[in-house]
């Protein structure tokens, strides 16, 4: 089977384009950083010359779907079983025979696999991102994981790593060739994100009033995003300074198994009227302009979308070491790194930050200009329409000659 992209076709006399059909394969789609980056693509490429389908392997939040502002999109789910469920492959099989994309996607190890019904499915083209570490595979260094991924390699035409480190993970050890190899970082919309937004602002009144040093986080809260070594630290800075915890705050953002215990911990520190953590929030955007430091100790990272809109908000960061943060953050620039999962230098950092104000305004304005000048969603979105594009045309070309 081969497909023109943007085919040109006859209608009423007229010449129309056939946009070019990309099934986005994912886990799931729910709150969280690879699924806000779909979104944002999707939402950024033209409806004109693409459309889509995401096929989830398990299943999909409709009111997170609702994020999605196009109406040539479908979404699906397979409702995979937990283990080997071998009949999600077959049921994948017959879904891509029946939609006939011009491109699968496929994001991360989990949604790897299904480039195989992809390819049974004659699906031309198939790309595979990369958007950062599994909790069992913090180092990459999971033998199973490499085995796999390489087994999975004559499958996949193009490669996409969000973050150096990743990029030279799929070149040293899963033995990708350079020609295969794209790094194209995570993009921001730099206008709904930005410290002069006119959106009024969703902190709760006794915070925005308070005049206090905010620190502020937003991720799933599951362990690879370690909170609760940024709640230990807030509630040992706050309790061996007073004038610390008289005027500082803390706000995360977002939903999963560490919330409640976070909440009650900080409520047993007596923490809880300066302490927002209100689950997940679609109104990211006017809550960030109102903090004062983003702070994000993941043991491990790809590309983070979290911190790109604090970036922009105008926001330094504090970030471990680790996958792409360096990336973003220039040391003692926009932001601050510090060693994985090192409680004495968060502490020592969140002080920092909050006795040196101007040193605080400084990294912010650096922060802001990276977002603009580096990390805008126009240079993300450009990027992956050149490589859905021309590689799809160069294929489809090759598939015809033979």
């Amino acid at each position: 089977m081969t497909v023109q992209p943007a085919t040109s076709v006859a209608i009423g006399g007229q010449t129309a384009i056939k946009p070019i059909h990309i099934c986005h394969i994912i886990w799931s789609f729910r709150t969280g950083g690879l699924e806000n980056g779909v979104v944002n693509l999707i939402n950024q490429l033209d409806e004109t010359q693409f459309r889509h389908s995401i096929l989830c392997l398990t299943d999909f939040d409709e009111r997170f779907f609702q994020r999605i502002k196009l109406t040539n999109v479908e979404i699906y789910r397979l409702n995979k079983r937990s283990g080997h469920d071998l009949q999600s492959f077959w049921n994948a099989f017959k879904l891509l025979r029946q939609l006939k994309p011009d491109i699968c996607h496929s994001r991360n190890i989990a949604a790897l696999e299904y480039q195989f019904s992809a390819w049974l499915a004659r699906v031309p083209y198939r790309v595979h991102g990369e958007h950062g570490w599994d909790i069992k595979d913090l180092a990459g260094v999971n033998k199973k994981y490499i085995w796999l991924k390489r087994f999975f390699k004559p499958f996949i035409h193009q490669y996409i790593s969000l973050s150096k480190e990743s990029l030279r993970y799929l070149k040293q050890q899963i033995k990708v060739p350079e020609h295969k190899l794209n790094l194209i970082c995570n993009g921001v919309d730099t206008e709904k994100f930005s410290p002069h937004n006119s959106l009024p602002s969703a902190l709760p009144a006794p915070l925005l009033d308070s005049k206090r040093t905010i620190f502020a986080s937003v991720g799933r809260m599951v362990p690879v995003k370690n909170h609760p070594l940024l709640v230990k630290a807030y509630i040992e800075l706050c309790q061996q300074d007073i004038h610390f915890k008289a005027n500082s705050a803390l706000v995360i953002i977002g939903e999963g198994e560490f919330r409640a215990d976070m909440i009650r911990q900080l409520a047993q520190a007596g923490l809880t009227s300066q302490c927002w953590l209100p689950g997940n929030r679609d109104d990211i955007a006017s809550i960030l302009p109102a903090c004062s430091v983003f702070v994000l100790p993941s043991l491990a990272e790809g590309i983070s979308n979290t911190i790109l809109e604090a970036m922009a908000s105008g926001l330094p960061v504090i970030a471990c070491r680790v996958g792409g943060n360096p990336d973003l953050i220039r040391d003692n620039e926009n932001g601050w790194l510090i060693a994985n999962n090192d409680l004495s230098a968060l502490k020592q950092q969140l002080m920092q930050c909050f006795l040196q104000p101007g040193q605080r305004q400084l990294a912010a304005e650096q922060a802001r200009l990276a977002a603009v000048q580096q990390f805008s969603m126009q240079n993300m979105v450009k990027r992956y329409q050149v490589l859905y594009q021309q590689n799809l045309s160069a294929i489809t070309h090759t598939a015809k000659e033979a």
